[in-house]
């Protein structure tokens, strides 16, 4: 799993295996560890945050906040989804 970045003891990250096609822009977000059953966002094209599923239960303020952050760095997301898919499209 490609480690974006951690926030205090949570894991920003993509799967490796996004489908085929390829998913829409997103990232999972775990306490600790990748696990099968982590928080999915999705990012659009204007940089905002959709939160798809919060199946790690993330409490709402720590996940207020990591959306933030992804917000703030969106850009640099989609510049590593770029380079590790050689892809990229959006949700919405």
């Amino acid at each position: 799993m490609p480690q974006i970045f951690r926030i205090g003891p949570y894991t920003i990250y993509f799967w490796v295996n996004e489908g085929n096609p390829l998913e829409p822009l997103h990232v999972h977000v775990s306490e600790g560890i990748p696990s099968s059953n982590a928080t999915k966002i999705w990012i659009t094209r204007a940089g905002r945050c959709l939160l798809c599923n919060n199946n790690s239960k993330v409490p709402r303020r720590v996940l207020r906040t990591i959306i933030d952050i992804i917000e703030a760095q969106h850009e640099t997301i989609a510049q590593q989804w770029l380079t590790t898919f050689g892809e990229i499209n959006y949700y919405c």
